[in-house]
């Protein structure tokens, strides 16, 4: 054979050996990639930016962190800013935290900053379990003014002579004049759109009781516990947040 055809044939033979590795790299990588892709981070869920309204009353809720929780007793939490809450609504939901069920009296009482007299006082069911939950004023026959500011309460009544030792949590709200919160951007639908909508546009109530009313509706949702997490974290309610995030990876499990 002549140092050509020798030359030829060596060229062709490493060819076939780099071909050869190649396509193995190639295998291995392609492999390497399918079995990583599984396990990528689950895509996290767009989170609600609660833009507090630029005319705001400051410290307006009762109780900066969980009330109660000693002994026996259940810890109570209003989801509610440090300051005058602003909704569209003339029925909207009160959303709070109990922190474990209880066989104490739970009363509502709703005051119109006008006057020195409590609009309703109200006792209410106790909850069956912990969690967070709703006073909705539609089934109350309650409904609010526009341009008023109110202030509510949730009492868990430890002694009926002895007012003190209630576990009281509350909050303010005002409800903005239909026409106005148009020009402002305000929902009326309840979706996740309309929670990270309402949020970002300052209406702070009805942009947790529609992510309230999902999560009702959507227990297994994680994604949805992490919005309301977020935003529960942006007014100061950490622990609020925490137990919501636990209840998350508990139904992971």
């Amino acid at each position: 054979m002549t140092d050509s055809g020798k030359k030829g044939n060596c060229l062709a033979t490493w060819l076939y050996h780099f071909m050869v590795q190649l396509l193995g790299a190639t295998v291995l990588l392609t492999v390497s990639l399918v079995g990583t892709s599984t396990a990528l981070p689950e895509e996290e869920p767009d989170l609600p930016q609660y833009h507090a309204p630029q005319k705001m009353t400051p410290r307006a809720r009762l109780g900066g962190s969980l009330r109660g929780g000693e002994g026996e007793d259940p810890a109570v939490a209003a989801l509610v800013p440090d300051h005058v809450g602003i909704t569209v609504r003339q029925h909207p939901a009160l959303n709070w935290f109990l922190s474990k069920h209880t066989s104490l009296p739970i009363t509502f009482t709703l005051i119109d900053e006008r006057s020195i007299h409590a609009l309703v006082e109200r006792s209410l069911t106790p909850p069956h379990k912990a969690g967070v939950h709703a006073v909705k004023l539609e089934d109350l026959g309650l409904a609010l003014q526009a341009n008023v500011q109110y202030r509510w309460y949730i009492s868990v009544i430890k002694a009926t002579d002895s007012p003190s030792q209630d576990l009281v949590t509350g909050g303010m709200i005002e409800r903005c004049e239909f026409s106005e919160c148009s020009i402002l951007g305000a929902m009326t639908m309840c979706n996740r759109e309309a929670v990270i909508a309402s949020a970002v546009k300052g209406f702070w109530y009805d942009a947790m009781a529609c992510l309230c009313d999902l999560i009702e509706s959507n227990p297994s949702d994680t994604g949805l516990r992490k919005q309301r997490a977020a935003l529960l974290r942006q007014v100061g309610l950490h622990d609020v947040a925490d137990w919501d995030l636990a209840q998350s990876h508990a139904r992971q499990r």
